[in-house]
């Protein structure tokens, strides 16, 4: 009866492992950075936009009237958000 002896998979070092998640991590903080430009951008051009209209001001003076009932509306339309 003979076996067959395969060869040790051979495991990446600590250094190479090492570069493998620094690389990893730079690649992640990219693709955050990038959807971080362009979610700031749309929020920019969305306040440009409300500025101009009637909404701002609107708002301005609801939230100073009432601040809590302000922010527990803000809460759920985040929780609403989240949650799509």
């Amino acid at each position: 009866m003979e076996f067959e002896t395969s060869a040790p998979a051979l495991q990446p070092s600590l250094p190479e492992r090492a570069v493998d998640t620094a690389t990893d991590v730079s690649r992640t903080i990219g693709e955050v950075t990038a959807d971080l430009k362009a979610a700031v951008a749309a929020l920019s051009d969305l306040l440009a936009k409300a500025q101009s209209g009637p909404v701002l001001p609107v708002l301005r003076r609801t939230v100073r009237r009432a601040p809590l009932t302000s922010l527990f509306v803000a809460f759920l339309l985040g929780v609403m958000a989240a949650r799509r």
